[in-house]
């Protein structure tokens, strides 16, 4: 992997001259490289405007070079970017990899400008083998010498929130307040996160000439840590409090020792993932109301497992996850889900997204032997008993035409 420090250097790329005097090869594709993009969190029409040297297509079948950019969350708030550059037709195996990190008080702009940089150093090496590289020149705008930095907070993260909503008309209105903290810390051994966050919603019906009130409450606790071994083995543990109406759950805390093992190493995160998670948690809970099993409160303790996939390839992006879990004291109480989220190109302008969860439910221990109301189960205040949940999604998209994709032309709509 080849590291370029955007602090050490800031290379300008400028490709004026070429707009203003290759005519004739202008918009022919024959003398730039043609290259699609795959970033699902990019501002397509930033860049389009600012790396202009090339040519970009919407069929990666189309493209000489294909980017693909994922974005991870650091430690201090900011995201890793990291830009895979691949190679086709003339410039196969010439493939390459750089990173750009963001810091946590960017804006939007600043960080698709810093990304862009990266996109234009890495695309040099694929330019400078077409006429295009004839109109394009480097320049050495900023430069000093590296040097550690010294951080007062020793990568300690603080975030404070709140927000407000109110929404009415005549014969309903809602009012929902929410805020959370937290505090983190992350480096490359370890990582710490500590969560606070609450909920309170209420809402006013009007029907018949009757008031219905439905008041919703949540509150959550979480203490997580997990500490680095090696390439492949991760462990730590969670600490939580949790509180919830909905869920009949009045008081519950969890303490839970983990382990993790990603077949694949952590340094590949951002392009594949299989990774092994065993857990044991043992869990106190108290209720507002009796449950079906005559209990006010009850201790418990119950081991998971979940394996893991996350791809992001070429080919597409796949993400998959099937989780378990049972009681000790009875493995008939128990659940079992599995989710996957598929993004496929099958053919030239074709491509396929498929998502969904299903779930086998059998621990439902906190359900109120009382039952729920029509209205309860109307506005939804109180968990049903069920032994199975299920959604899914599905859509096609089909695109053909011109393959370039550069002009950006934001009049009107």
């Amino acid at each position: 992997m080849r590291k370029i420090l955007l602090f050490l250097v800031y290379f300008s790329v400028s490709a004026s001259a070429f707009a203003l005097n290759n005519s004739e090869f202008a918009g022919t594709g024959l003398t730039e490289p043609r290259v699609f993009l795959d970033c699902g969190t990019c501002n397509f029409n930033y860049i389009r405007t600012h790396v202009r040297f090339v040519n970009y297509v919407r069929d990666r079948n189309e493209a000489q070079v294909e980017v693909i950019i994922t974005n991870m969350p650091t430690g201090g708030g900011g995201q890793e970017y990291t830009l895979i550059f691949l190679g086709r037709e003339k410039f196969t195996g010439v493939n390459d990899t750089l990173e750009y990190s963001s810091g946590p008080a960017e804006t939007s702009e600043q960080i698709m400008e810093g990304v862009s940089r990266m996109l234009e150093l890495g695309l040099i090496r694929y330019a400078e083998r077409m006429p295009i590289a004839n109109y394009l020149s480097v320049d050495l705008s900023k430069s000093c010498k590296r040097s550690a930095p010294i951080d007062k907070w020793d990568h300690w993260v603080f975030n404070i929130s709140a927000n407000g909503y109110v929404n009415g008309q005549a014969l309903t209105t809602r009012d929902k307040w929410s805020g959370s903290v937290s505090v983190s810390r992350t480096t490359r051994r370890s990582k710490f996160l500590f969560t606070g966050s609450g909920v309170y919603q209420e809402d006013h019906y009007t029907t018949d000439g009757q008031a219905v009130v439905s008041i919703t409450r949540q509150r959550t606790l979480e203490g997580m840590g997990a500490l680095s071994f090696g390439n492949h083995w991760s462990v730590g543990g969670v600490v939580s409090s949790f509180s919830s109406i909905y869920n009949n759950e009045k008081e519950q805390i969890t303490l839970s020792p983990e382990v993790e093992y990603d077949i694949f190493p952590y340094s590949e995160a951002t392009m594949r993932q299989l990774r092994f998670r065993y857990e044991l948690s043992y869990q106190y809970s108290s209720y507002y109301l009796e449950t079906v099993f005559n209990k006010y409160y009850d201790r418990l303790a119950s081991e998971h497992l979940s394996l893991i996939l996350n791809l992001t390839q070429p080919w597409g992006t796949v993400s998959a996850s099937l989780n378990g879990a049972n009681y000790l004291r009875n493995f008939a109480q128990n659940d079992l889900e599995l989710y996957t989220q598929i993004s496929l190109p099958v053919a030239h302008g074709l491509s396929v997204n498929l998502s969904g969860d299903i779930s086998l439910i059998h621990d439902q221990l906190s359900l109120p032997q009382s039952g729920a109301t029509a209205d309860q189960i109307l506005l939804q205040q109180t968990e049903l008993a069920t032994q199975y949940s299920y959604w899914t999604s599905f859509g096609l998209s089909f695109t053909f035409g011109s393959i370039y994709n550069d002009v950006v032309n934001p009049r009107l709509w």
